[in-house]
């Protein structure tokens, strides 16, 4: 069994993380799960929501949206739509964000804009959680 897993993390305007790592949690579409190095093969959707991994006793945290997973037993490579370092998020523009967001969702017009506001408050709250463990640990 190997030691660590290699992750990839990769969005379409670029690759986040590309290390050895030993231990991995994705928000999966069936919510949310963890990978040791030898897992069982997978491939699932990714739901909007926080991914950690692990290198000794060092979490690192990211956001992830819209994308899959693919896991095997010494790799987990993760496509995502949008992916964010908790280091890369602008607390002001999520705030910014979840205003809106909350804003839209109580001048309901139609499901498809309640759908994009409920997914946009949700990122938003996402996005604020981790940044504020990258404010934790530095």
């Amino acid at each position: 069994m190997p030691a660590q897993i290699n992750l990839e993390i990769v969005t379409p305007d670029r690759a986040l993380v590309s290390q050895p790592v030993d231990e991995v949690q994705i928000p999966g579409a069936e919510g949310y799960f963890g990978v040791l190095p030898g897992h069982t093969p997978l491939l699932v959707t990714l739901e909007v929501g926080q991914l950690w991994y692990r290198v000794g006793q060092e979490r690192s945290f990211l956001t992830v949206a819209f994308g899959f997973a693919e896991v095997l037993p010494d790799r987990v490579t993760i496509l995502a739509k949008v992916a964010e370092t908790a280091e890369g998020i602008d607390v002001e523009r999520a705030r910014s964000a979840r205003k809106r967001a909350e804003e839209r969702l109580t001048k309901r017009v139609s499901d498809l804009d309640f759908e994009r506001a409920r997914l946009s408050l949700l990122r938003s709250l996402i996005r604020l959680q981790v940044a504020s463990r990258a404010r934790i640990r530095g």
